[in-house]
C-alpha cells in the first residue's frame, strides 16, 4: 500500500473511534494498527489464480461499484487504479479507505443478504475482476490461503467500521433507559456501528433533538440518514429498517432448522453447512444466546487466555455463513406443527418455515425475582446480562450479583473492575457446589466482591429507576436495605420451550427429553430405537441447555449441536 491510501485509514483522529473509554484494552485492539492484514495486497501468482474465477471489466473514475443498502453485492479485485470506500455525512461523502491495485473490497455482508453498510466507487480510471456471489464462494473453496487472507481482512474490516462508527447510525436516549440499553444491545450483539449520544448530558444529542423536533416520548430514537428516523423501534422495526434482517425464500425446503443461536445452534449449523445441508438458523435477538453474554469465558478448550462470549459467537455466525447457512435473526419461533413432513415451523412475523430435520437449541432464561415490582425496573436497574454495556452503568458504584452459578461467577469478576465493589447473593452456603475453582478463587482473592450465603432480596424501590435493594439473610433473619441501582440477576434456568406447542415430550419443568428413553414409548413411529439427542418425535433434536439433564457449559453445547448433524444425515437417508 502507497503511503497516500495508507493516510486514509492510519491518520483518523482518535476522537473518531467509538471505543468505549472506560476499555484499557480498547487502543490495542484497534484494527486499523494492523494494516497488511486489514488492507492486505495479493501476490502477483495470488492474483493469477482469482482472475479465473471473475469477470474482468475496465470501468472509468467516478463509477459506483456498490452503494449502501445493497444487498448481495460483488466482491472486486483491484487490478488497475482504485476503488474509494466511504460513507455519507452531513458534509457528503467521507472516503476512509482507498484500495490500490492487488487489494480486494468487501466484509463480512459478503457473506449474507443484509444491506451493506458503505459505498464504493472507482478513484481513478482502472480494470478490475469482479466475481458474483456464487464465484467468491467457490473461490473460497478451491482456494483456501486467499480464502484465509479475505476472511481475516473481512472481520477486521467489520471491527474497524464499529470501532470508528463509519457506516453507522446515531442512537439518542438516556444510558439509564432500559429500552434505549435494548437497542444498543440488539445492535451491537448483531455487530452493526452506531454513535450512542446521551440525550441527558451531549450537546451533540440536543442538536439534533431540534434538528429534527424530536419529542421525549420519541426517544430513544435512532438517526439512519436525513430521512429515516425510528422512534423507539422495536428489535425487528429496527432490523427492517436497517436491512439486518434476510428474506426466507418462500416455499424452500430446508434440510435442517436450527431454532436458536447459541453456542449450540451455531456449532450445528457450521457442521450442517459444511456438510452440504441446506441450514437455516432462526434466531429472536442476536447470535450468542445467553453465553453471548458472557464477559470472558476462561475454561473453553483452545483459549487459554479466555474469548468473550459475543467474540467467541461472532467468530461462529461467520464461520457458518461462509459455508452457506442461513441466519434469520430478529425472528421467533411461534409453533412447531410436527402432524405432517416435512415439518412446520410458524414464525411470529406471518413465515411458514417447511424442514426435513430440526435442531432445537433455544436455550434458557434467566428467573426472575418473585417480587411484585419487579417488571417496573427491568432495564432500569435489572438486568440479566452483564457485558461493556451493562458494566458502563456501574462506574464507582456497589451492585449486586444474584446467583452462584458461572455466569454469575464472571460477571462478578467483570463488573469488579468499574464497580465500587460488587455483592454475590446466594441463598446457599456458598459457591463450591455450582462454580468452577478457578473463578471461587478469584472471588475469594478479590477487596472488591463480597460473598452473602443464605441472602436473598426481599425488595426494591426506586422511581423511574431502581433506587434501593433491600435483602435479608434467612439464617440470621437480619435486613439490609443499601442504595444500589443495579441488580444482575442469573439464577436457575426456564427452558425455551413454549414456541413446542405440545410437539414434544418435555420433562416436570419443561426442558425436552431426549434420547433412547423414548422406544420404550408407544408413541415412538419407528422401528429403529431413537439417536442420541433425538427427542420424542423423529428427526427432530433438542441440543444445550434447553435439553433435560444438560450439562451448562458452553463446551458441551458445542459439542451436542456438532454431535446432532450425523445423526441428521441418518434421518434424511431414511427419507
Amino acid at each position: 500500500m502507497t503511503d497516500d491510501l495508507r493516510m486514509k485509514t492510519s491518520d483518523m483522529r482518535p476522537d473518531q473511534a467509538a471505543e468505549d473509554p472506560r476499555d484499557p484494552m480498547a487502543a490495542s485492539r484497534d484494527p486499523y494498527k494492523r494494516q497488511a492484514q486489514i488492507f492486505p495486497a495479493l501476490t502477483a501468482e495470488q492474483v493469477g489464480r482469482v482472475k479465473p474465477f471473475a469477470r474482468i471489466e475496465d470501468l472509468p473514475k467516478g463509477a459506483m461499484v456498490f452503494a449502501r443498502g445493497e444487498r448481495t453485492v460483488d466482491f472486486f479485485l483491484v487490478l488497475k487504479g482504485s476503488i474509494e470506500i466511504f460513507d455519507t455525512g452531513e458534509d457528503g461523502p467521507n472516503v476512509f479507505t482507498v484500495h490500490g491495485p492487488n487489494q480486494f473490497t468487501g466484509e463480512l455482508d459478503l457473506f449474507n443478504n443484509r444491506e451493506i453498510l458503505v459505498s464504493g466507487r472507482m478513484g481513478a480510471d482502472g480494470t478490475v475482476a469482479r466475481l458474483n456471489r456464487a464465484q467468491f464462494r467457490r473461490l473460497l473453496s478451491a482456494e483456501p490461503d486467499i480464502g484465509e487472507i479475505i476472511m481475516r481482512a473481512f472481520i477486521l474490516r467489520r471491527v474497524g467500521l464499529i470501532e470508528y462508527a463509519q457506516g453507522s447510525v446515531v442512537l439518542l436516549g438516556s444510558r439509564q433507559s432500559g429500552q434505549a440499553l435494548r437497542i444498543e444491545r440488539f445492535l451491537r450483539r448483531n455487530g452493526y456501528p452506531l454513535r450512542f449520544l446521551d440525550a441527558s448530558s451531549d450537546q451533540a444529542a440536543h442538536e439534533l433533538i431540534e434538528r429534527y423536533g424530536l419529542k421525549p416520548a420519541d426517544l430513544p430514537a435512532v438517526i439512519a440518514g436525513e430521512d429515516q428516523i425510528l422512534r423507539s423501534p422495536t428489535n425487528r422495526a429496527l432490523g427492517d429498517a436497517l436491512g439486518l434482517i434476510e428474506e426466507i425464500e418462500d416455499g424452500k425446503v430446508f434440510d435442517v432448522t436450527v431454532v436458536g443461536a447459541g453456542p449450540s445452534g451455531l456449532a450445528a449449523a457450521v457442521y450442517a453447512a459444511s456438510e452440504g445441508l441446506d441450514t437455516l438458523v432462526v434466531e429472536k435477538e442476536a447470535p450468542g444466546g445467553q453465553a453471548g453474554t458472557s464477559s470472558k469465558i476462561e475454561n473453553y478448550l483452545g483459549f487459554p487466555t479466555g474469548i468473550s462470549g459475543q467474540a467467541l459467537s461472532g467468530r461462529a455466525q461467520v464461520q457458518a455463513q461462509k459455508f452457506g447457512a442461513h441466519i434469520a435473526i430478529a425472528r421467533k419461533a411461534d409453533r412447531l406443527c410436527c402432524a405432517q413432513y416435512p415439518y412446520e415451523l410458524h414464525l411470529d412475523d406471518g413465515n411458514v418455515v417447511k424442514t426435513r430435520s430440526v435442531i432445537v437449541a433455544s436455550g434458557a432464561r434467566y428467573r426472575s425475582l418473585n417480587l411484585d415490582n419487579i417488571k417496573a425496573f427491568e432495564g432500569n436497574g435489572i438486568h440479566y446480562a452483564a457485558t461493556a454495556i451493562e458494566a458502563g452503568l456501574c462506574q464507582g458504584e456497589e451492585v449486586i450479583v444474584v446467583g452462584g452459578g458461572n455466569s454469575a461467577g464472571q460477571a462478578a469478576v467483570f463488573l469488579s473492575r468499574q464497580a465500587e465493589h460488587v455483592h454475590i447473593l446466594v441463598r446457599g452456603e456458598g459457591l463450591a457446589s455450582s462454580m468452577s475453582n478457578y473463578l471461587i478463587e478469584r472471588i475469594d482473592s478479590s477487596d472488591r466482591i463480597t460473598l452473602h450465603p443464605f441472602t436473598e432480596i426481599v425488595g426494591l424501590s426506586g422511581g423511574r429507576y431502581l433506587e434501593a435493594v433491600t435483602w435479608r439473610n434467612n439464617k440470621t433473619g437480619e435486613t439490609e436495605t443499601r442504595g444500589i441501582s443495579n441488580v444482575f440477576l442469573m439464577i436457575g434456568a426456564q427452558p425455551n420451550t413454549e414456541w413446542l406447542d405440545g410437539c414434544l415430550k418435555l420433562d416436570e419443568k419443561g426442558f425436552v427429553c431426549c434420547g433412547p428413553e423414548h422406544a420404550l414409548c408407544e408413541e415412538w413411529p419407528r422401528e429403529r430405537r431413537p439417536y442420541l439427542l433425538e427427542t420424542s418425535q423423529p428427526g427432530i433434536f433438542a441440543v444445550g441447555d434447553v435439553r433435560s439433564d444438560s450439562v451448562k457449559r458452553v463446551a458441551s453445547a458445542v459439542g451436542e449441536g456438532s454431535i446432532a448433524i450425523q445423526f441428521v444425515h441418518r434421518v434424511l437417508d431414511e427419507v
